[in-house]
Formats: C-alpha cells, sequence, structure tokens
C-alpha cells in the first residue's frame, strides 16, 4: 500500500508539470519518521474517567514509519503532496472501568488498544518572497494545506468479564492555513520549516516541521528535522487532546 501511495503521488506530480517541467524542478523524497504519542482520546465518553491517557493508561509505543513526499516548483509556487502512516500500539491494566464506543471496559484486568492514522497532504505555497541574487536564497510565502485524515482506533479487554474488541474509524479531510519558508545557505545546505493550523467551534489542528537539507551532489542529498502534530478535537462523540512529535531523517532526489 505505501508503495503505490508513493508512486501514485510521484505521477501525480510528473502530470501537473505538464511540458513545462524541463524548465522546472520536480523532487522526490523518502524518510524515517519516530513520533511520540502524549495526550488522552475517547469515544462516546460519558465523564472525564472514560478519557484514555496514551502513556498512563496503556503504555503506547512511539510510531516509527516510513514517508514519502513529492513536490513540483513551477516558478513562485510549490506544489507539494505527502503521505504519512502512523501507527500506535500499547497495553495495560486500567484502574477504573472506561466507556468506549457505548461498551464499558472493566477494570483491573489486561486492555490492548490500537490507533492507525493515514495522512495525505496536499499543499500549495506561493512564494511571495522569492529571491536569488543575495549571499542566501530565500522563499517566504503562505501555504494552504488539505490533509486527508484516515484514522482508527481498537481497544480489546473485557466488558462484563467477556473478551471484546471495540473498533471506532473515521475519514474526514481537515485544511489548514500556514506558511513555508525555505532558506538556501549554500549550493548544499538549505533549511526550511512550514506550519499549518486550522481551529473550528473550538477544534484546532497544529502542524508544523523544520528541516535541514544536504546536497554535497546537485541531484541527490539527505535531510533530517522535526515534526509536531498537535489535535484537539470534541465533537460527534470523539475526543482528542493529543499531541505526536519527534524526529526524522531520510534521501531525496531532484530533476
Amino acid at each position: 500500500m505505501h508503495a503505490r501511495f508513493m508512486l501514485t503521488m510521484l505521477a501525480a506530480l510528473l502530470l501537473a508539470a505538464g511540458p513545462a517541467l524541463a524548465d522546472e524542478m520536480v523532487s522526490f523524497k523518502a524518510g524515517y519518521l519516530m513520533l511520540s504519542p502524549e495526550g488522552k482520546v475517547a469515544v462516546d465518553q460519558l465523564s472525564l474517567s472514560d478519557q484514555i491517557d496514551l502513556e498512563k493508561d496503556l503504555g503506547f509505543d512511539d510510531s516509527e514509519e516510513y514517508f514519502a513526499e513529492a513536490a513540483l516548483q513551477f516558478g513562485d509556487f510549490r506544489l507539494g503532496l505527502a503521505y504519512v502512516p502512523l501507527e500506535f500500539s500499547g497495553q495495560g491494566t486500567l484502574n477504573r472501568s472506561i466507556n468506549f464506543n457505548g461498551q464499558t471496559f472493566d477494570a483491573g484486568v489486561p486492555t490492548s488498544s490500537e490507533v492507525s492514522i493515514d495522512l495525505l497532504d496536499a499543499g500549495l505555497t506561493w512564494y511571495l518572497v522569492n529571491v536569488d541574487d543575495l549571499p542566501v536564497r530565500v522563499q517566504v510565502g503562505p501555504e494552504v494545506s488539505v490533509k486527508w485524515v484516515q484514522a482508527e482506533a481498537t481497544l480489546k479487554g473485557e466488558v462484563g468479564g467477556v473478551s471484546t474488541t471495540e473498533t471506532e474509524s473515521v475519514d474526514v479531510p481537515v485544511p489548514t492555513i500556514g506558511a513555508r519558508v525555505r532558506i538556501g545557505l549554500a549550493d548544499f545546505v538549505s533549511v526550511s520549516g512550514r506550519v499549518g493550523y486550522l481551529e473550528y467551534d473550538d477544534n484546532s489542528f497544529l502542524d508544523a516541521d523544520a528541516q535541514v537539507e544536504l546536497s554535497p551532489l546537485p541531484l541527490v542529498g539527505i535531510f533530517g528535522g522535526y515534526r509536531y502534530l498537535e489535535l484537539d478535537v470534541d465533537d460527534s462523540g470523539v475526543f482528542v487532546d493529543a499531541t505526536f512529535s519527534g524526529p526524522y531523517v531520510g534521501a531525496f532526489v531532484r530533476f
């Protein structure tokens, strides 16, 4: 599935470039992302005690997954498409009964949970500042992004002494507005950063990252950075107050 997403993304950008591709730049990145979860989630909670702490209640492990990104630079615009899969799991013994998706899971018995998130991120940046006649290359501009989120949460434990598994999923597009900056310090090194944010009806979504690129050869290189995701949602029976953050590394090609 991951490989199919990567090939689809690259093909879409190549088609978007059209006949002007030779005068523009296409880049493709593949990397390894390590995110640590922190916060609370709940589904159809009846009280505050139904909120599950990702670290204290279930000891969620870090998500360590590969991701891919393709981008097309044409003039003052940048079109990007990224696929980021996240997988979290944990196990613990609940110290209280918890209602999850209409079922009350028993306290005092081993309980496990899994959360998977597929994030497809499409963004368009307009570099209002795009100069390369200085000692450094500077690009700064607003970015509009749409993140398609496919998430699934599963809780396994006992309900009334009977082994029970409950699963809830959500599939939703999330638009964000933000900015992107890239500074080329030299021909072989650059730093970049981006942030996107959305707030509606007291719900919010924040996505930010910072990155360093090294390219000793003109068309290939390596990169590393840090990503931060923050979700604050309390809507339609789903409660999420969590952050996911951590480093990433990878390699890229340009042509």
